[in-house]
C-alpha cells in the first residue's frame, strides 16, 4: 500500500503454507516493475530483517525500513550495553493521551553506538506506552508465577500429595512457571524433611523384647523468590525497540514515521475479513477461480481505500474536522468506507415491467438527498445529478 492514504497498490495470492521471510523479494522486485524505479522507502514488519531480503533492495539501490527481532545479536549488545550506559534518547514524536487525564505518548529516538552486522544503520527507540505496556505485562507474570508456587506449596503439604521425589516437585515448579510466563523472574528452593517413625514388628504389649521397625517419611516444601538482577537488567530497557535501515539520509525521526504507519496495513488487511467477509474457499479447488475471487476482493479493497482518501483529502481542505456520520449524528473525523456507504443504503430505484419488458425506470429523487447526504457527495466529488431522473 502507498504512505498517502493506505491505498493498496500490489498484491500476490500465496500458499498457506508460504513462511513471509521469503515474500518480501518478489515483493519489492513487482513494486520496482510496476513503479519503473528503485529509490522508494520500502517499509515492513521483522519479516523483512534478513541476510537476502535486505542484500537484495540494498544492492539494487532500494531504501528500506524494518525492526530487528530480539533474535538478532545486535539487539542483546545494545540490552547489555544500556545496563552501564545511559542512551541520549531525543524526543521525535509526541501524542496526546487516548483519554482526559492519561499522560502524553512520548516516542523518542537514539542512534545504536555500532551498526549491525551487514553494516546498516540502527536506530532504537523507546515509548512511553510501550514502557508502561512492558512493566505491567512482566508484573503480571510475576505476580502469575509466585501464586503458582504458593499453589504448589499447599499441594506439598497436602495429606494425598503425590510428587514424592525432588525431582518431581523441580519439574512441576518448572512447569508452572514456564505456563506462566514468569520463569525468567522466578526462582525457586525445594525444602526436604525426612520423618522417622518407629513401629512394633508384632501386635501386642510392648515389652522389654519387643523389637521395632524404622519407617522413613519425606516431605518437600517449596518457596519462591524474584531474581532482583534480572528484573533490573529488562527495566532498563523497557520500551525500547530497534529499527533498522540502509537509508543514511533520512534523520531517526523520519525514520520512525514512517515505520509508524506501517500498522495502516495490517488494519487495510483487516477489511478483508470484516467488512468484507472473505472466508475460506473450501468448494472452489480450481486455483484459478480463487484467485479470480481474490482479485475482486481486492479490487473492492481499493475501491474503498480511494473513498476513504478523496474525502479525508477533502475534509482537510476545506478545513473540516468532522462530519456526522455516526448514529445519533455523532461526529466522525474519519470517515470509513463502510459508514459512507450506510447511509446512501435507503436509497432505490424502481424499474417497471409489463410483459417481460422494461417500460420505465423511476430514479431517486435529488429532493430525498438529506444535508449529510449531500455533504459526502460534495466531498467526495460525485454530482447530485447522479442520483436524478435521467
Amino acid at each position: 500500500m502507498s504512505a498517502d492514504g493506505a491505498v493498496p497498490i500490489a498484491y500476490r495470492l500465496a500458499d498457506g503454507n508460504t513462511i513471509d521471510d521469503s515474500t518480501h523479494v518478489p515483493t519489492w522486485d513487482q513494486l520496482v516493475g510496476m513503479l519503473g524505479r528503485a529509490d522508494f522507502l520500502y517499509v515492513a514488519d521483522s519479516k523483512l530483517c534478513s541476510r537476502p531480503a535486505m542484500g537484495h533492495i540494498a544492492a539494487a539501490g532500494g531504501r528500506f525500513v524494518t525492526v530487528l527481532p530480539r533474535s538478532r545479536g545486535e539487539d542483546r549488545w545494545f540490552r547489555d550495553w544500556a545496563q552501564t550506559h545511559r542512551p541520549q534518547w531525543t524526543e521525535a514524536h509526541r501524542i496526546p493521551g487516548a483519554r482526559l487525564g492519561e499522560p502524553d505518548q512520548v516516542y523518542s529516538t537514539f542512534p545504536a553506538p555500532l551498526p549491525s552486522a551487514e553494516g546498516y544503520r540502527i536506530i532504537w527507540v523507546h515509548s512511553t506506552v510501550k514502557a508502561a505496556r512492558d512493566a505491567a505485562a512482566r508484573q503480571a507474570r510475576i505476580e502469575a508465577g509466585a501464586a503458582a508456587i504458593d499453589t504448589l506449596a499447599t499441594r506439598l503439604a497436602g495429606p494425598k500429595c503425590r510428587l514424592k521425589t525432588r525431582v518431581a516437585v523441580e519439574d512441576e515448579a518448572a512447569a508452572a512457571l514456564t505456563r506462566a510466563g514468569a520463569d525468567r523472574w522466578i526462582s525457586y528452593q525445594v525444602g526436604e524433611t525426612v520423618t522417622e517413625t518407629f513401629r512394633q514388628e508384632r501386635r501386642g504389649r510392648p515389652g522389654a523384647n519387643t523389637r521395632y521397625r524404622r519407617h522413613t517419611t519425606t516431605s518437600h516444601t517449596i518457596s519462591s523468590d524474584t531474581r532482583l538482577d534480572v528484573l533490573a537488567y529488562d527495566t532498563a530497557t523497557d520500551g525500547c525497540f530497534p529499527l533498522i535501515t540502509n537509508d543514511t539520509t533520512m534523520t531517526d525521526a523520519e525514520a520512525l514515521a514512517a515505520y509508524r504507519y506501517q500498522p495502516h496495513l495490517e488494519r487495510r488487511h483487516h477489511l478483508l475479513k470484516s467488512v468484507q467477509d472473505a472466508a475460506p474457499l473450501l468448494l472452489l479447488r480450481n486455483p484459478a477461480r480463487i484467485e479470480a475471487l481474490f482479485c475482486c476482493q481486492f479490487l473492492a479493497l481499493l475501491l474503498g481505500a480511494l473513498i476513504e482518501r478523496q474525502i479525508r483529502t477533502a475534509m482537510a481542505a476545506a478545513a473540516t474536522d468532522n462530519i456526522p456520520l455516526y448514529p445519533q449524528l455523532r461526529a466522525c473525523a474519519a470517515p470509513s468506507t463502510e459508514r459512507i456507504l450506510e447511509i446512501f443504503a435507503d436509497l432505490t430505484r424502481h424499474e417497471l415491467h409489463r410483459n417481460e419488458h422494461h417500460v420505465q425506470t423511476f430514479e431517486p429523487d435529488s429532493t430525498r438527498l438529506n444535508p449529510l447526504q449531500l455533504q459526502v457527495l460534495d466531498l467526495l466529488g460525485v454530482p447530485t445529478s447522479s442520483y436524478t431522473r435521467a
